[in-house]
């Protein structure tokens, strides 16, 4: 993600209360409490989750998700709520008794688990489904939930829907997916996914992955997108509009599709046509790239970000047309997102104290284009970052220990430390090992960890792997210090005193 203009509006967080018991002798005990409840009333369990520092309530124990098959159906009224039919192919890796998933903004008419109705009940932002027998560990869990999805604004200003001025898209970072669809929101449990989605035939629908059927139903068509690599549902993009489609093709063949509405797609066509160029320069630093497509969404809508959902990156349409930034900027940002597709994509953070893996290096890769493009140099960049960084800091706690955000406030972990001041890490880590052992560790990394998951872990045994000697303590003082170390090569180079907090736009 990359904030252009605003910061989002604040969402309300999941309820506070206990955690959901784990155990399998305390999911015993309460499912034995289950049988006191009239048999049309599952237990009220308190939230879920699968223990995330940032986002305890975020995910769900006791199962792993393989497939998801999404149907969505748009009336073609923003006020009205999409309906939906959502297919769920998991593993369970305990014995269930019952599981959660989250979803909220929305209502479930019914849920079937290996093809036989069971009960469910909500707590909080989570859906409790109880089946009629246990899932045994190691079985297929095969679930079914009908239900709706309100694409509507809300109190808070925002959902998983953002409406546009002539229909819908999607932006479920960090914690916003399960407003769309019920799903395991956490990005540790990534799955391949279908899209099925039926709209007034004069509206474009557009989904991740490839195109993969479209049918036509009298008024309206419904078509039908897939993945071919796995995907965390936070990345998940559905675009319904009054949009075109434009397809060229990229480096090795590779299929591009941009998304614009219909009337800008002349004025947008200098900046799509840059893709192709931009793919090809991150490939030369990072090798192939990594998934089936890659295009731009370009939303006429009021976000004040642009977002790295998986192979078709959305941007705001006054970002590229609203006369606010320089042309070099906007390509920057451009390269920001699609280096996402490597780094948060394709490598996905394992728990969302890793998201500095993903925001510093796609705000390194933006920086290193516009150093080698002549727009604006690295070491002056990193230089004012290493300036700020001290402040950020304390502001925002240390790159890889973000603060917890405050209830409602998810998106605040989108902090400057976790963009330039990671950015400012992997500077200093090119400074220590050297600029050969750099960008071999970065295509390392991307190539080891396809799609999968890692941790920063994960990063500081590689970068030491790769540089021959321990670098723990080095990247440990980087990465968790709440003072920033003295930069390799630039014993000049000096942090200023934390300054009161501007106003204004920043990133988030």
């Amino acid at each position: 993600m990359q904030l252009t203009a605003r910061t989002r509006a604040p969402r309300p967080s999941r309820p506070p209360g206990p955690k959901a018991p784990r155990t399998r002798g305390a999911l015993l005990a309460v499912a034995a409490s289950v049988c006191l409840i009239a048999a049309s009333a599952p237990a009220p369990l308190a939230p879920a989750g699968v223990g995330d520092r940032l986002f305890p309530y975020l995910g769900n124990p006791g199962y792993d998700v393989h497939a998801y098959d999404v149907s969505l159906t748009y009336t073609g009224s923003p006020e009205d709520p999409v309906t939906g039919v959502t297919r769920i192919d998991a593993r369970a890796t305990a014995r269930l008794e019952w599981f959660h998933l989250d979803h909220t903004a929305g209502e479930v008419d019914a849920v079937e688990v290996g093809g036989a109705p069971a009960r469910f009940a909500k707590a909080g932002e989570d859906l409790v489904v109880t089946p009629d027998r246990p899932v045994l560990p190691g079985t297929r869990l095969g679930v079914t939930v009908r239900h709706t999805s309100d694409p509507s604004p809300g109190e808070d200003g925002e959902g998983g829907w953002i409406r546009t001025a002539d229909g819908l898209v999607t932006a479920g970072q960090p914690d916003a997916a399960h407003r769309v669809f019920p799903c395991n929101d956490h990005p540790s449990d990534k799955a391949h996914f279908t899209f099925r989605v039926t709209a007034p035939r004069a509206l474009t629908t557009v989904a991740n992955g490839l195109p993969a059927g479209v049918e036509e139903h009298g008024d309206t068509t419904t078509r039908t997108f897939r993945t071919v690599h796995p995907m965390a549902a936070e990345l998940a993009q559905v675009s319904i509009g009054a949009s075109t489609v434009r397809h060229r093709p990229g480096p090795h063949g590779l299929p591009l599709r941009d998304v614009v509405p219909r009337k800008d797609r002349a004025a947008l066509e200098p900046w799509l046509r840059r893709t192709p160029d931009q793919i090809d320069w991150l490939e030369r630093k990072l090798g192939g790239y990594p998934f089936e497509t890659y295009g731009v969404l370009v939303a006429e809508a009021d976000t004040g970000f642009a977002l790295e959902t998986q192979t078709l990156s959305l941007f705001e349409r006054d970002f590229f047309l609203g006369g606010r930034f320089p042309d070099w900027y906007i390509e920057s940002i451009m390269v920001h997102e699609l280096a996402h597709q490597w780094f948060g994509n394709s490598v996905s953070p394992r728990v969302w104290s890793d998201v500095w893996l993903n925001e510093g290096h796609a705000t390194w890769y933006e920086a290193l284009h516009a150093d080698e493009h002549g727009h604006k140099a690295l070491d002056v960049r990193m230089r004012a970052a290493y300036r700020a960084s001290d402040a950020w800091r304390a502001a925002g706690g240390p790159p890889a220990k973000p603060k917890v955000p405050a209830p409602g406030q998810g998106g605040s972990i989108f902090r400057p430390v976790v963009y330039d001041g990671a950015a400012l890490v992997l500077y200093a880590l090119r400074q220590e090992i050297g600029h050969r052992a750099f960008e071999r560790l970065e295509r390392t990394w991307v190539t080891t960890h396809r799609d999968s998951t890692a941790t920063t872990q994960d990063f500081v045994d590689l970068a030491s792997a790769v540089a021959a000697r321990d670098l723990r303590g080095f990247l440990g003082d980087w990465l968790y210090g709440t003072t920033t170390p003295p930069m390799p090569g630039h014993p000049e180079w000096s942090a200023a005193a934390p300054a009161k907090k501007k106003s204004g736009a920043a990133r988030s």
